[in-house]
C-alpha cells in the first residue's frame, strides 16, 4: 500500500470516530454480548485466538472487531461443527483473502493511474472513434 493510500485511510478512520478496532467492552460485557462465559474468552486469549487490548490497569478491553470475531468463531463451531483450531484457521484464511483483495484493488488503482498518465485519450469526432472507423481496423 502506498504512503498516500495509508494517509488517506488513516484520515478517514479519524473522521469516522470510534472504529471497529476501538477497545470498548470489558470482558463481562463482551461475554454477555456473544453469549459465552468470561472464562471461555480468557481461554481463547490464552490460545491466541483473540487478542483484546488492555487498559492501563491491565483490564481486557474488547473491540467491535473482537466481538465480531468471537461471533464468527461461535457460528463456525456451533452451526458447522468446526473445532476451535479449524475456526481459527478459517478466520485466518478469510483475513488473508481480504488482505489480498485490498492489495489487488490498490494495484488496479495504480495501474489505472499509470494508464491515465501515459496513454492519450482516444480522439473522437461526430462519427465516432477514428473518424467513423469504429469496430474495424484500417483496411
Amino acid at each position: 500500500m502506498s504512503i498516500m493510500a495509508r494517509r488517506r485511510r488513516d484520515e478517514e478512520r479519524r473522521e469516522q470516530g470510534p472504529g471497529e478496532e476501538e477497545p470498548l467492552y470489558v470482558i463481562s460485557v463482551a461475554a454477555r454480548m456473544v453469549g459465552m462465559h468470561a472464562q471461555t474468552l480468557r481461554y481463547y486469549e490464552r490460545m491466541g485466538v483473540i487478542r483484546p487490548s488492555r487498559s492501563r490497569g491491565r483490564i481486557r478491553l474488547y473491540s467491535r472487531a473482537d466481538i465480531n470475531r468471537l461471533r464468527q468463531i461461535q457460528r463456525l463451531m456451533e452451526e458447522l461443527g468446526v473445532n476451535l483450531a479449524g475456526a481459527e484457521a478459517i478466520l485466518r484464511l478469510k483475513a488473508h483473502i481480504g488482505h489480498l483483495e485490498r492489495q489487488i484493488e490498490e494495484l488496479r488503482r495504480e495501474l489505472q493511474s499509470y494508464r491515465d498518465r501515459l496513454l492519450p485519450a482516444p480522439a473522437y469526432d461526430q462519427t465516432g472513434p477514428a473518424g467513423g472507423q469504429e469496430g474495424r481496423g484500417a483496411q
